[in-house]
C-alpha cells in the first residue's frame, strides 16, 4: 500500500524542536500567572460567522486564509485563525461577562491560515495568546505590554525592539479615514496591488499594512493617524508611552502600524526580532474596546496580544531538554523484575530515567546511555540482585560501584538533585 503523507504546511514536531515548544508553554504559564492571568481552553472549531464579524469581511484572513467548510447539517464551520475571536465568545457565553470584573485569561495551541508556507510560517502554527476585558485605563494598556516584554525575556530574548502607535477610537477614526480615502482618491491607482485597489475606498487604513513596494511607497507620504487623534485617544497613548518609558522599556513609534485585524483600536503594537529574516514580528496585539459588543455581548473594553511561537522557536534554538539522571541496564533475565522495582521506586521519588527490556552486554547497555546522554547507568545483574546490590556507574568518569538498592536514590543524588521541571 502507499504511503499516507503529511498535509502540506502541517508538521510533526520531535524533539528536540519540541522542547522548544515545551519550554515556551511552561514560561507562559510562570509568567503569566504572576500577572493573574489564568488559562482558558477554546475548541479550535468555531461558527464562520464569529471570525467574519471579528477580524472582518475585508481582511486576508477572511477572504483568503481560513479553513472553512460545512458540518454534516450545512453549518459553516471554521478552524480558528486566531485566538482572540474564540475567548471572547467563551467569554459572552460565561457568566464572566456580567460580573462586572476585570477578566485576564491566556490561550496556548494550534492556530490554522491557509498561506504560503515559509520561514517562521505554517499552515498549523501555535501561539500564546494573552487578553484582559473589562479594563479601559492606560495602565492596562501598559501592564500587558509589560508582560509581554518579561515572558520574552524570560525566553533568553535579548534583540527584541517594540514598536507602537494608536489607531484612534470611533469618534476621531471616521474623520481620519475620509481623510486617507482622499489622500488615496488622488494617487494613481496602478501604483497599487489588485487587493489595495478595492481597499481605497472599502477599507483604506489597511493599504497602510499592505507590503506590496508600490503600496508602501504611497503609505509612507499618507496622513498619520496619529497626527489626527481626538484629545481623549492622544491623552490615553501619551500616558501609555509615559508608563513605558518608566518601566525603562524602549520602543519605536511606527505610525503605519495598523496589524492585519480589523477589530482594534486606540493602543497597537508588535515585537519585531533582526534574527530571522523578513518574517520578523514575533508577538502584536493591541486594543479592540468594542469587539465584545460587536458579538453580542456586553460594552466591555479589551487589550490582548500573540506570541507567534513557530517564529519563537527559530529564536530558541539551543534549548535542551535536561538529560535523563538514569539508565537501568538488565544484565540478566532473572534481575527483570527486581530492576523494574527499582525504576518504579526511583520515579517515585522524581527522577527521570529509562529502563532497557532485553538483557544484553555491559557494553551495549553503556553505548545507549551515552547516545542519551545519560550521565548515570545503574547495572544489575544475577550477583548484584542475590547480593541486593546494583552497580552504579558515573558515565562522565567511569567511575563504577555497588551499593545497596536502599542506597541506590542517595548514590543518584550525589550527581543529580531531582525537580520537577524538564529544563
Amino acid at each position: 500500500m502507499s504511503r499516507v503523507n503529511k498535509i502540506k504546511g502541517f508538521f510533526d514536531l520531535f524533539p528536540p524542536e519540541s522542547t522548544s515548544y515545551t519550554f515556551m508553554e511552561d514560561k507562559a504559564r510562570e509568567v503569566l500567572s504572576r500577572y493573574a492571568y489564568q488559562e482558558l481552553r477554546t475548541p479550535i472549531l468555531e461558527q464562520t460567522e464569529l471570525f467574519a464579524r471579528s477580524i472582518g469581511q475585508e481582511t486576508d484572513v477572511v477572504q483568503k486564509e481560513m479553513y472553512t467548510f460545512p458540518d454534516r447539517r450545512g453549518r459553516s464551520l471554521t478552524m480558528r485563525p486566531e485566538a482572540t475571536a474564540g475567548v471572547i465568545r467563551a467569554y459572552i457565553d460565561s457568566p464572566a461577562a456580567s460580573s462586572g470584573n476585570v477578566s485576564r485569561f491566556f490561550t496556548l495551541g494550534p492556530m490554522f491560515r491557509y498561506e504560503r508556507p515559509q520561514k517562521g510560517r505554517t499552515r498549523q502554527f501555535h501561539q500564546v495568546n494573552a487578553e484582559m476585558l473589562g479594563e479601559d485605563s492606560p495602565y492596562a494598556d501598559a501592564e500587558i505590554l509589560s508582560m509581554l516584554w518579561d515572558y520574552l525575556h524570560a525566553l533568553g530574548l535579548k534583540k527584541l525592539s517594540l514598536e507602537i502607535n494608536s489607531l484612534g477610537c470611533p469618534a476621531c477614526r471616521p474623520g481620519f479615514d475620509s481623510k486617507l480615502k482622499a489622500f488615496l482618491a488622488g494617487m494613481d491607482q496602478n501604483v497599487f496591488c489588485e487587493d489595495c485597489q478595492r481597499r481605497t475606498v472599502s477599507n483604506p487604513l489597511r493599504v497602510l499594512d499592505c507590503k506590496a513596494p508600490g503600496c508602501r511607497e504611497v503609505a509612507s507620504g499618507a496622513p498619520r493617524i496619529v497626527d489626527n487623534l481626538c484629545p481623549e485617544c492622544k491623552e490615553h497613548f501619551d500616558r501609555v508611552l509615559a508608563i513605558l518609558e518608566s518601566f525603562g522599556i524602549s520602543f519605536e513609534l511606527n505610525p503605519f502600524l495598523v496589524r492585519g485585524l480589523d477589530y482594534y483600536q486606540r493602543t497597537t503594537f508588535e515585537v519585531i526580532s533582526n534574527d530571522i529574516g523578513s518574517q520578523s514580528a514575533v508577538a502584536g496585539g493591541g486594543r479592540y474596546d468594542g469587539l465584545v459588543g460587536d458579538l453580542g455581548g456586553p460594552e466591555v473594553p479589551g487589550i490582548g496580544f500573540a506570541c507567534g511561537m513557530e517564529r519563537l522557536a527559530l529564536i530558541l534554538q539551543n534549548i535542551q531538554e535536561r538529560p535523563l539522571d538514569f539508565y537501568m541496564a538488565v544484565l540478566h533475565q532473572e534481575a527483570m523484575d527486581k530492576a523494574m522495582l527499582m525504576v518504579k521506586r526511583l520515579r517515585g521519588k522524581g527522577y527521570r530515567g529509562e529502563m532497557g527490556f532485553q538483557v544484553r552486554s555491559v557494553k551495549s547497555h553503556l553505548r545507549q546511555a551515552n547516545k542519551k546522554n545519560i550521565k548515570t547507568c545503574l547495572l544489575l545483574g544475577l550477583d548484584e540482585m542475590h547480593k541486593n546490590q546494583v552497580q552504579v556507574k558515573d558515565m562522565s568518569t567511569g567511575v563504577q560501584r555497588a551499593v545497596s538498592h536502599d542506597d541506590a536514590e542517595q548514590a543518584l543524588g550525589l550527581v543529580f538533585n531531582p525537580r520537577g521541571s524538564s529544563f
